[in-house]
């Protein structure tokens, strides 16, 4: 029988205005593990108070919300891990302070160091040190991904056996295909029209979105005259960092009015976008998992994305796979998905079966498993 411990989540990055998926997975996963209880208390960590029933109120769950000006991580949670320590501390996305008991982290990727040009000196310089921070200073380590626990193993010299790969879930509730009138309605708040393509993501240099538009140009160039009017390409997602080549490239090829910059999208959104799109397309150069691509099968979407780090094995046999640096090969794969019907038949059906067996319940017990393990 398990000893009911005393678990500390750091939940800091769980409760942001607008969610990326690292924060998307921190505030999933932590009301996965409150749901499923255990019989353990939970201690939730936060700078400032999250939105109203942001986390799953349960009589085992304390939320301490602990405002500090700055260095909150290392100088305020620390005093709160030296003078309150819960059995074991969990840091699912951001850093370890300085002072903790034993502890969990997850880490997403190591791209920072693939493409160190795609980021701002000081955003990599700080990825790198904090990745080496949590793999040193943690007990164990859970990897989003089989691509991210061979990255740890070779450029950070972790044992193999101190990490454990645990896939992330979709929310099966928020992705599924929506009704035809809730799609419309989102398409309409959007000026879109019946036939786009879609991206989601933050846009930064690490996605890849100047090869798209390259790609984008191509596919139209070679689009043919009985598949009607071409699709428009809808780009969806906030400003990162070195995204002005993204918008001069869509200007410079005179695509824009062909290409639609829509920025950020709230949650509620996204379903109904996702599934009034032709095709989704996700060519990034490096990911820790890809939640987009799931996402969009859950929706029944026809999915194109990067034979690069992670996303084939997410994918699994539910996506057309391409080289993301080879502009050609992604036109001609963004073509199919849009204009061959067997095949587009056949990605639903795949991505629908694949995108289930991705869920938070199973993620949460998976990573309540490695916090037993750790915390007794």
């Amino acid at each position: 029988m398990t000893v009911p411990l005393h678990i500390g989540i750091d939940a800091s990055r769980a409760a942001v205005p607008q969610p990326t998926g690292t924060e998307h997975y921190s505030w999933r996963l932590i009301n996965a593990l409150l749901r499923l209880s255990g019989g353990h208390r939970y201690r939730l960590y936060m700078r400032e108070h999250p939105p109203s029933n942001h986390f799953l109120n349960i009589p085992d769950a304390e939320q301490v919300v602990i405002p500090f000006p700055r260095l909150w991580t290392h100088v305020r949670l620390s005093a709160e891990m030296l003078f309150r320590p819960p059995d074991v501390l969990f840091v699912p996305a951001h850093v370890l302070p300085i002072v903790h008991p034993r502890s969990v982290v997850t880490v997403m990727d190591l791209g920072h160091l693939y493409y160190p040009t795609a980021y701002r000196q000081r955003d990599r310089l700080y990825l790198d040190w904090s990745t080496r921070w949590n793999v040193g200073q943690a007990d164990h380590i859970v990897a989003i991904s089989h691509a991210t626990r061979d990255d740890l193993i070779r450029h950070c010299s972790v044992d193999p056996a101190k990490i454990t790969v645990i896939y992330p879930g979709i929310d099966d509730a928020a992705f599924t295909p929506p009704e035809a009138g809730r799609i419309q309605e989102v398409r309409a708040q959007y000026d879109l029209p019946d036939s786009y393509l879609l991206y989601v993501g933050t846009l930064h240099p690490r996605k890849n979105l100047v090869r798209l538009i390259r790609a984008f140009g191509q596919m139209l160039g070679a689009w043919p005259m009985e598949a009607g009017e071409p699709p428009l390409l809808v780009l969806a997602g906030k400003k990162g960092w070195l995204y002005d080549q993204i918008f001069n490239e869509a200007n410079t090829l005179g695509l824009g009015n062909r290409i639609v910059f829509v920025g950020y999208v709230p949650q509620s959104h996204l379903s109904p976008l996702l599934a009034g799109a032709k095709a989704f397309v996700f060519p990034s150069l490096f990911e820790g998992f890809g939640f987009p691509i799931l996402e969009a099968m859950a929706c029944g979407v026809p999915v194109v994305t990067s034979r690069a780090s992670c996303l084939p094995e997410v994918a699994g046999d539910a996506a057309l796979l391409v080289d993301p640096y080879d502009e050609a090969e992604l036109a001609h794969a963004m073509m199919k998905a849009l204009t061959e019907p067997a095949l587009r038949a056949n990605l639903i059906e795949r991505g629908l079966r694949r995108a289930r067996e991705f869920t938070w319940e199973r993620c949460a017990a998976e990573t309540l498993a490695v916090l037993e393990r750790v915390g007794s």
